[in-house]
Formats: C-alpha cells, sequence, structure tokens
C-alpha cells in the first residue's frame, strides 16, 4: 500500500516537473528575445534617434525620441529581470517542488480538493496552481491543525474546511525519498529527519516544519508589538525570519526589504542568517546591531563594544549606573529635560570665520529664546536658523571692503575671473562693478563653511548640553530611590567627561547622548520604516527601546528573546515586560510563549531546564542523545587536555564543535594552550569573523542565537562562574548544543550546576 502510494505521488511529481521543465524553456526563450531586443535597441540607437538642433522643435522631437528609446530600454530591462528571477524560481523548483499535499472539503461542496504547498507559487496556465506558495493564505492549513476542522485566515476573513488528508513529502533531486501521512500539524517523523542533521555555518529555513505556535507568529499582522518570548532553540528566530518573508509576500507591492529593519545580538549571528531570505526568494531586510546603529550616528565618538561592555558589567556599581541608565525614569528625566530647554538653559558655540568670532553665543542664544513660547525645539531651531543666515548675508557687504579680499581678488588668474563669471551668470562689467562682482563672490566662497555650519546647527553645543543635563538629573528624579548617591553621580560624570573628551562613550550614555540631541534638533524619526525586528530583546533597556520606538515612529514592533538568558540586564528583564506594555497600546499587543525546544537533543534540554529557576516550563522535543557529561579536573593543564581528547572524538563525528569561555580573555588563552598541544582552532575575537566548520573557540556573549553539533563549556568552575548572577548565562551556553554537550571544569564545578539532578548528566 505504501509502496503503491510512493508510486502514484512520484508520477505525479514528474508530472508537474515535466511541467516545470516546459515553463522553464518558454522562460529562456523570452529571456534570449529580450536580451535580443536590448542588444538592438543599443546598436540601433544612433540610427533611431535623429539629433536635430538647429530649432526648437527639432531639439523638441529630438528629445521625444531619446525618451522614448529609454523608456523601451528600461521596459525590456525591466522584463529581462522579472524573467531572470522567475527561472530562478523554477530552477529551485525543479529539484525540490513542493514538501506536502493536503485533501480538504469546503462548506458545503460535494468533492474534495488537493493542493500541493511548496517554497513558491507555480501555475501551468492562468489560476490554475499546480504549486502553492507557503505563505498563501490557503497554504495556513498545513500549519494550523491536524485531520478534521481547520479555520484559516483569508483576506474576505475567516475561512472553515474539513481537512481530509495531510501528507508530507522528503524530496531530493526531483525523487520522492519517503512519504508519510500525518494527523499532527507537522509530523514528527519530519521534524527529527531536518533535526538531527547537522549544524551549519549557515542557518537554514524551517518552512517545511513550521508548528502551529510559529505560524502565529508569522501571519501576525494586526499587532503593533508582537512579543514572542520563547526557550533556548524553540526556534523564535527562523520563525521571525519567516515572518519577513510572509510580510514581503502579503504586503507585496507596499512594503519592501529596505522599510523592514532587524535589530540582532552581533554582526556574527547577522552573517550566520543572511541566506535564509535569498532562500525563500526575497532579499535581506537590513540588518544591523545597536551597536553599529548607535556608531552610525556618532560618526566622531568610538561607542564601547559588544566586548568592553560584557567585561564592564562584572563591576557591581558600573551594573547598578548602567541598570539605571537603561530605565524608562532616565528616559522620562532625559525627556523633561529636553522640553524644560524650550524655556531656558540650551548650550551654543560661537560661530568663527578667519579665527575670529562672527556671530557670538550670546546673539544666537538672545535670537534662539526670542520666538514666543508656542515654539517647539525644531521650529525654534528652524526660526533661529533663518534669522543666522540673515545675519550671515548682510555680513557679506561690510567683509567685501575688508583688506583680504582685495589682495584675493589680485590675486586671480584669468581662469579663475571666467569661471566666476560662468557661475554667477554675469557679463564683464566696468572697473567699479567688476571688483564689487569679484569680491562679492570671494566673500560668498569663504561665507559657504560658516554657512554649513548654521545649516548643520553645529551652533548647537551638544557635548556640553548633555554633560549639563547629566548634572541636572538629580534635580529632576530622585536618585536614591535607584540606590545611587550624589557622590557616585558625580563620579560617573567625571568619568563620562573624560571618556568624552577622548571621543568615547559606554552604550548606555550613546543611546541618552543621541536622543537629547535628536530632541534638541527636532528630529523627528525615519518614518520609512515599517516594521522593526529585535533580536535578543532581553539583552536590551527599556530605555534603547523607548529611543527605537521614539526613532522609528510607524514601525511594528516584533520582539523576541528569553528571559532565561540576560546576559547584560540580568534580573531586570523580568521587568522588560511591564515596562513595554507602557509603550505599546494594550489591545495592539500580542504576547506569544514557544515552550517546546527543538534545537537540542531531549537529554541536554532536560539537563539545562535545571539550571534555570523556572525550567519545568521548558517541554523538550523527543529526539534522543547521550547525556551531558561533566568532567571536574585537578589544574588547568588536565583540563586543556581533555578538552584535546574531547574535541578530536567530536570531530569524528561532528562537523563543528564550539569551545565556549566565558570571556575573549580566558578564550584567547585556552585557543594558545590548544596550539601548544598540537589542536587547531579558530578564535572568533570579533562579531566581525566568519563562523567556519572544524573547532572555534568562541566567547560567551557572542555565541547568542547560534548552535553548534556539539559544545564544550571551557572552565565551568566556581572560580569563573561563582553565583547566581552567572547563572542566565552558563544556560545561554549550554544550550547552544545540539547533539553533544560536554562541561569541563578546574578543581570545583560551579554552584549553579547543583540543581541538576545526577540522573540528568554523567560525571567523567
Amino acid at each position: 500500500m505504501a509502496d503503491n502510494i510512493k508510486a502514484q505521488e512520484q508520477r505525479h511529481l514528474d508530472s508537474v516537473i515535466s511541467k516545470i521543465k516546459v515553463s522553464e524553456t518558454d522562460l529562456q526563450k523570452k529571456i534570449k528575445s529580450t536580451k535580443k531586443d536590448v542588444k538592438d535597441i543599443y546598436a540601433n540607437f544612433n540610427n533611431d534617434v535623429h539629433l536635430k538642433t538647429s530649432t526648437y522643435s527639432g531639439m523638441m522631437e529630438t528629445a521625444m525620441s531619446i525618451r522614448q528609446q529609454q523608456q523601451m530600454l528600461s521596459e525590456r530591462e525591466n522584463r529581462q529581470e522579472y524573467a531572470a528571477r522567475e527561472l530562478g524560481t523554477l530552477n529551485k523548483l525543479e529539484k525540490n517542488p513542493y514538501f506536502a499535499r493536503i485533501d480538504f472539503r469546503e462548506g458545503t461542496e460535494d468533492h474534495d480538493e488537493t493542493i500541493y504547498i511548496g517554497m513558491a507559487s507555480y501555475t501551468d496556465k492562468p489560476d490554475h496552481y499546480l504549486i502553492y506558495d507557503w505563505r498563501a493564505p490557503i497554504s495556513s492549513i498545513y500549519y494550523n491543525g491536524g485531520i478534521g476542522e481547520v479555520t484559516y485566515q483569508t483576506p474576505d476573513g475567516e475561512q472553515s474546511v474539513d481537512v481530509k488528508l495531510k501528507r508530507q513529502f522528503q524530496i531530493a533531486d526531483s525523487k520522492i525519498k519517503t512519504v508519510f501521512d500525518t494527523e499532527e500539524v507537522v509530523g514528527d517523523q519530519m521534524l527529527l529527519d531536518a533535526l538531527g542533521g547537522h549544524s551549519d555555518t549557515k542557518m537554514k529555513s524551517i518552512v517545511t516544519t513550521i508548528q502551529k505556535e510559529q505560524n502565529q507568529v508569522i501571519r501576525d499582522t494586526k499587532s503593533e508589538l508582537l512579543f514572542v518570548q520563547g526557550a533556548a532553540g524553540s526556534g523564535k528566530t527562523a520563525a521571525v525570519l519567516q515572518r519577513v518573508a510572509y510580510l514581503l509576500y502579503q504586503y507585496r507591492g507596499n512594503l519592501n526589504s529596505g522599510q523592514i529593519i532587524l535589530f540582532s545580538p552581533n554582526q556574527l549571528f547577522n552573517d550566520y542568517i543572511n541566506q535564509v531570505l535569498p532562500e525563500l526568494g526575497e532579499q535581506n531586510m537590513v540588518q544591523m546591531t545597536f551597536y553599529q546603529y548607535s556608531s552610525h550616528r556618532l560618526p566622531s565618538i568610538k561607542v564601547e563594544t559588544l566586548s568592553q561592555r560584557f567585561d564592564d558589567q562584572f563591576e557591581p556599581q558600573t551594573q547598578k549606573l548602567n541598570d539605571f541608565k537603561g530605565g524608562l525614569d532616565y528616559f522620562k528625566a532625559v525627556s523633561a529635560y529636553a522640553n524644560h530647554l524650550n524655556t531656558e538653559d540650551m548650550r551654543f558655540r560661537n560661530l568663527m570665520f578667519n579665527g575670529s568670532v562672527m556671530i557670538p553665543k550670546e546673539k544666537i542664544e538672545e535670537i534662539y529664546y526670542s520666538f514666543n513660547e508656542n515654539y517647539n525645539l525644531r521650529n525654534r531651531l528652524s526660526a533661529t536658523k533663518e534669522q543666522l543666515i540673515k545675519i550671515l548675508n548682510r555680513k557679506i557687504h561690510v567683509e567685501m571692503r575688508k583688506k583680504w579680499v582685495e589682495e584675493a581678488v589680485q590675486n586671480l588668474s584669468r581662469e579663475e575671473i571666467m569661471q566666476m563669471h560662468k557661475d554667477g551668470e554675469e557679463e564683464i562689467l566696468n572697473t567699479d562693478k567688476e571688483f564689487k562682482f569679484l569680491a562679492r563672490q570671494i566673500v560668498v566662497k569663504a561665507f559657504r563653511r560658516v554657512q554649513r555650519q548654521i545649516v548643520r546647527a553645529h551652533f548647537l553645543s551638544i557635548n556640553n548640553q548633555f554633560v549639563h543635563m547629566l548634572r541636572n538629573v538629580p534635580n529632576i528624579l530622585d536618585l536614591s530611590k535607584h540606590g545611587i548617591d550624589a557622590a557616585t553621580w558625580k563620579r560617573d560624570i567625571e568619568a563620562t567627561v573624560g571618556r568624552l573628551k577622548e571621543g568615547r562613550l559606554s552604550l548606555a550614555d550613546a543611546t541618552a547622548y543621541i536622543y537629547l540631541y535628536d530632541q534638541m534638533t527636532g528630529k523627528r524619526g525615519d518614518r520609512d520604516i515599517r516594521y522593526l525586528f529585535i533580536d535578543e530583546v532581553q539583552d536590551y533597556s527599556a530605555f534603547q527601546l523607548a529611543f527605537l520606538k521614539y526613532s522609528f515612529p510607524r514601525a511594528k514592533f516584533t520582539l523576541l528573546g528569553d528571559l532565561n538568558q540576560a546576559i547584560f540586564t540580568h534580573e531586570n528583564s523580568r521587568k522588560l515586560l511591564g515596562e513595554l506594555s507602557s509603550m505599546f497600546p494594550a489591545d495592539k499587543t500580542r504576547v506569544i510563549q514557544l515552550t517546546k525546544t527543538y534545537r537540542s537533543t531531549a537529554q541536554i534540554t532536560n539537563f539545562t531546564k535545571h539550571l534555570l529557576t523556572n525550567g519545568e516550563e521548558i517541554e523538550p522535543f523527543d529526539r534522543q542523545g547521550e547525556l551531558p557529561a561533566i568532567h571536574v579536573e585537578p589544574g588547568v593543564d588536565a583540563a586543556v587536555e581533555q578538552v584535546k581528547k574531547q574535541a578530536e572524538a567530536n570531530l569524528a563525528e561532528h562537523e563543528t564543535t564550539a569551545i565556549i569561555g566565558k570571556t575573549l580573555k580566558e578564550c584567547k588563552t585556552l585557543s594558545e594552550k590548544l596550539g601548544e598541544i598540537g589542536v587547531k582552532s579558530t578564535l572568533i575575537r570579533t562579531e566581525n569573523q566568519r563562523l567556519v566548520k572544524g573547532i572555534i573557540v568562541v566567547p560567551s556573549y557572542l555565541a547568542k542565537g547560534l548552535e553548534f553539533d556539539s559544545v564544550i563549556m571551557w572552565d565551568a568552575s566556581k572560580a569563573c562562574y561563582p553565583d547566581d548572577r552567572d547563572r542566565q548565562l552558563v544556560y545561554t551556553i549550554c544550550t547552544r548544543a545540539m547533539h553533544r554537550l560536554t562541561i569541563i571544569a578546574t578543581q570545583e564545578l560551579s554552584p549553579i550546576f547543583k540543581a541538576v539532578p545526577a540522573s540528568e548528566y554523567q560525571m567523567a
């Protein structure tokens, strides 16, 4: 029976592929013909376009002729580009046309309908679909339920169908490898096969194995805030990348990839996920880290890097200050201070020309505050710029009479004089008028730098303003409620001033600095971005999220994270949901919980969930493997030997093994020691490196969001991870492993592992 079904399905597959091949041949002919048209248009351009420039009507005729040729060329090139894209899709479909079949009955219909679902739609004639795109409304039947009554959303509202058959395929190189019927959303066998493979240096699409909960994430179009809280390995990131592809499909023509931005944990992760959307036939959205965004906004200031930020957090006082600077109270304080600038305290700089003060800061302040109280900061600044330009223009006549201008006129070459007349569209005049004309041209050119400073608002002193704001914070709110005394705050201001003098800022200060600048200058944010995604949101502060909401005012937000994996915000991550709820309307906010984890074997998941205080909510997928192993060695040399032994054993079975240490310094030391005993490894020093196969040594903060066949946690000792503050970090490290987890400690194991029952691991 099973063989008979497989044979029938293979015949159907062969029929679909033969039609795809016919379509490919037709497209190839079309591309060839269009290429020839483009070539002919270029070749005949001179013959078809007659240049007639002696009369006005002749010039018009020439212009029309050129325009006609350009339009024809543009139309052919667009047609060629579209056909090439279509051909690329068909080439992919030929190898693997679809992955599912559904038979269902709609309403009062007297017959069943059969559809096949694949990575893209395919019709052999208009409106005759042989394959439906996985993103089409009807395809959600596949993801939303098993056999029986299933509802799905259509452009006309909710529809119900009676699903009779749900069949899944594994197809490779145009041949059906396996066929299985399932009553589940996605059959466990398909998931097992997908999850049992090796990890890769690039994330893959999960279209064939999307789960019902993930499908809710993908197809949500109503929420202004979609918060996806998911355990490590629950497919948050993969689902969100499919969500981007779905939105681009759903709103094609009204939304493009340039209007979607993804903030990711590090550049290494960006590199890891950058093939998923192209694999789905879509262009990548804008991808950056918050650090990159801050650095882009502050080109002349060096913002604290991920590595520096990770090392700094272990200072208790720094952590307390960063917690305060990351809070909504501080965001409100900066907003209140900016509002206060509408009446007083704006800091200004002199406008200089040739080493002298041209417009003193006192005069600029007088102009700025001369407008009535109805002006907001944006209008006030705009009106000030207008007045300053007028003052600058009035100063041209005064400056023209100065000695340096007379000397500059006398030193002009004939070519320079001719150029000035050409630019100024003036005929050569009598001597007196000629001198005035040339003098004016020289002064106007010399004043351009001052004019640019006015237009760019360089007369504002953002550094002084920021420091003035910091000094005023104790007047706006009570710092003692945040566990900060006056002396600590004063010391922090001095440290910030020192950093500013060196052209540096911490990330927490950089965010407040940019926000204050935007308030001062009335910047309204980027209104083109329609969807904003943040991955690993638990490592963002409420201040950063409020700032991003201000900076992208029209965007709908999708935030994904695991509050159990906060490596920067620690206990503050628990407050995050509450703080978010105050930023978005409650009726437009949706929280989706993903508790089932797919990345790791059941043994690794059961081990890692005991590392958490509330880990019992995490549900492992039933993929079996070996128990995690713990080694406690007497000293560093013995521990390094054990790493060598384990890494070599891992490589014999797996393509990638990651040795994850706490800090970059520890990883460097380990990499050197491994090199001395003949183990070749790649040290991931910065987020700009590429992932490679083999043995990699990576610091914990760069492993976020990544997965590896096997993981060795380096130095899980009490000395390195002494108390509960590191619990979430230890959990993050251990949950990177797909098939094998090894923990190596020296002398004494970290007390964090005491919560794990002895039956969940093997002690070597």
